[in-house]
């Protein structure tokens, strides 16, 4: 069965699954211009370069790129400008001490709309090795056989 993709998700980073093993999640709100949430309810936002930083005690989230708004005429934004995050306190200490570990990093997995705010899930993740990638390709691989042998047994 093939994957669906999550209903409310307006941009997902495909890839951070494959290069990171995530083991933590967060939500955190994302501070806008009025143009650029037009663009993020169309679904014109890039999130698969994007990364997380700490400057100053807060979190900003760096490469994440949205389209300008095609009526936006004077008032469009720049497409890569640098977006705050909003976190309790707490959860920005937390992240800055898992992504202060070696080997970890805060990326972007999904951004998507809750009572009519834009959020984004961040995940905590350790990145793979290439040995590991291989690794999960072959399990994906091997339940894949499973999977469709069943099937067919299912079908006689």
């Amino acid at each position: 069965m093939a994957k669906k993709k999550d209903l409310n998700a307006l941009a997902q980073n495909r890839k951070a699954s494959f290069d990171y093993a995530i083991e933590d999640t967060i939500e955190a709100g994302m501070v806008l211009t009025g143009t650029e949430i037009k663009s993020v309810r169309q679904s014109k936002i890039n999130i698969a370069d994007a990364y997380v930083r700490f400057d100053g005690g807060e979190a900003t989230l760096h490469n994440c790129h949205i389209s300008p708004f095609e009526q936006g005429n004077r008032f469009n934004h720049d497409p890569l400008r640098v977006r705050k995050l909003l976190l309790h306190k707490k959860q920005i200490n937390q992240l800055i001490g898992a992504s202060g570990r070696d080997g970890y990093t805060i990326i972007p997995l999904k951004v998507y709309i809750k009572n009519g705010f834009a959020k984004c899930l961040l995940g905590v993740g350790k990145g793979k090795k290439k040995y590991d990638k291989r690794e999960d390709l072959k399990k994906k691989d091997a339940k894949r056989d499973v999977d469709r042998a069943m099937r067919d047994r299912q079908k006689y």
